[in-house]
C-alpha cells in the first residue's frame, strides 16, 4: 500500500486541477451550507471512446478525477470500495470499470468510467434530502443546476407505522460561477502556501487517500467486485 512521504519542511501539493475548478467548489459551497439536507448519494459518470493505454486501467486514468472532485465536495470519506471492471481489448487492462463506495453515514457513491463509450460524457449528480445538484462539465454556461427536487414524507393520520411517500417538484435554478481558470487559480493557491504556510486543498494526505482507494478498487476488481477496506490514515 502507498505510504506518505515526508514533507522536510516543503509544501507538497498534488495537480488535482478540478478541485480548483469553480463549478466544483461552488459544489461545495452548496453542501457545506447544509442547503442540499442529509446527503443520500454521489453518482458520477466519466466516459468516451479512447484512449486505450496499456500501462494503468480506465480507474487509474479517469477515476481519479472523480474521487478527488468527490473527496473534495463530501463531508466524509468512503470506509470500502467495490469495484467490477472488464477489458474487452487484448493485451490491454480493464477498459469499463464501475465502483461503489461505502460511508460510514446513509450515504453511497457510485463512480462509472469507460473508453469504450460512443459519446462523452462528464456529470455528476449529488442527491440530498432536500436539494440535488448536477454538474456538467461539458456545458458551457450551466455547469451546475439545483433543483428543488425529492420525496416528501408523511404518516397517515389513523396508521402511525404507514409512510406516505409523495414528490415534491420545485424550481430549479443554476447559480452563478467564476469564469476563473482552474490551472490558473491552483497555481495561485499553491504559491499563496508557500507564502503563508497555508495546508493547500489538494496536500499529499488527500493524494495518499486517493491512492489508497485506487489500490483498494484494482484489488476488488481482481476478486470481482468484492468489497475492499478503506484504512483510516492517521495523521500527526
Amino acid at each position: 500500500m502507498a505510504e506518505m512521504p515526508q514533507g522536510g519542511g516543503r509544501v507538497l501539493m498534488v495537480d488535482h486541477t478540478f478541485v480548483y475548478a469553480p463549478a466544483v467548489r461552488k459544489i461545495r459551497e452548496l453542501v457545506e451550507s447544509v442547503a442540499l439536507g442529509e446527503l443520500y448519494y454521489y453518482d458520477s459518470v466519466r466516459i468516451n471512446l479512447g484512449l486505450f493505454q496499456r500501462d494503468v486501467n480506465v480507474v487509474w486514468d479517469l477515476a481519479v478525477r472523480d474521487l478527488s472532485i468527490m473527496d473534495y465536495v463530501l463531508p466524509a470519506r468512503p470506509v470500502a470500495v467495490s469495484a467490477t471492471g472488464m477489458a474487452h481489448v487484448s493485451g490491454t487492462p480493464e477498459n469499463v470499470a464501475y465502483l461503489t463506495l461505502f460511508f460510514e453515514q446513509r450515504l453511497i457513491a457510485h463512480i462509472h468510467v469507460n473508453w469504450l463509450a460512443p459519446v462523452k460524457v462528464r456529470k455528476t449528480l449529488i442527491g440530498g434530502s432536500q436539494k440535488m445538484v448536477v454538474y456538467d462539465d461539458l456545458d458551457p454556461s450551466e455547469k451546475v443546476k439545483v433543483y428543488d427536487r425529492g420525496l416528501s414524507l408523511s404518516r397517515d393520520a389513523e396508521e402511525a407505522y404507514r409512510v406516505r411517500v409523495g414528490y415534491r417538484m420545485g424550481d430549479m435554478w443554476a447559480p452563478q460561477i467564476d469564469m476563473d481558470e482552474p490551472l490558473r487559480a491552483e497555481i495561485a493557491h499553491f504559491i499563496r502556501c508557500i507564502q503563508t504556510g497555508e495546508r493547500p486543498l489538494t496536500d499529499g494526505h488527500a493524494a495518499l487517500f486517493i491512492i489508497r482507494t485506487l489500490e483498494a478498487a484494482t484489488e476488488s476488481i481482481r476478486r470481482r467486485g468484492r468489497p475492499v477496506e478503506l484504512r483510516e490514515e492517521k495523521t500527526s
